[in-house]
């Protein structure tokens, strides 16, 4: 058995994952999850344009801030 740890996404996401998965074949939002992770994951790296500017980062930053995340 492999080793694991919890991931913590907002409801809303999880809902409308539970929603998009429905007919697909997954069998749980957590394994369309690792399969979407996974993917991203096998290249072992961002490229260059997925990258987030200093400026991206601290919008996202701020707007977590005032949905109460941070």
């Amino acid at each position: 058995m492999t080793d694991k740890v919890t991931i913590k996404i907002p409801r809303e996401l999880y809902e409308k994952l539970r929603e998009m998965i429905e007919d697909t074949g997954f069998s749980s939002v957590t394994e369309f999850i690792v399969f979407v992770m996974r993917s991203l994951a096998s290249s072992g790296k961002l490229k260059a344009e997925d990258k987030l500017t200093e400026e991206e980062v601290k919008a996202i930053r701020e707007r977590l801030k005032r949905l109460g995340y941070i």
